[in-house]
């Protein structure tokens, strides 16, 4: 148990951070089946934008390592340009 007032302030803390980071990864993971189950190319093309644009804010609040958003990005572009 935590012996300062920070420290349960933290906790506190911690908690809704944790909270907000689950539901920002499962959004984005959910965004990125949907686009990998697409097969229409004019629908992924214009769903690609915004899958690239929540993998990047998970990025930069640092959720996820850089490296995986590029791989992941890397990844869904080939996908949909394999569509065209």
């Amino acid at each position: 148990m935590a012996h300062h007032k920070s420290a349960l302030k933290r906790i506190r803390q911690d908690a809704r951070i944790r909270l907000r980071n689950r539901y920002y990864k499962k959004s984005a993971r959910t965004a990125i089946a949907k686009l990998r189950a697409m097969t229409d190319s004019k629908d992924a093309a214009t769903f690609l934008p915004k899958v690239i644009s929540m993998i990047d804010k998970i990025a930069k609040r640092n959720t996820w390592h850089n490296n995986k958003a590029s791989n992941l990005k890397s990844k869904l572009m080939k996908h949909v340009a394999s569509l065209a």
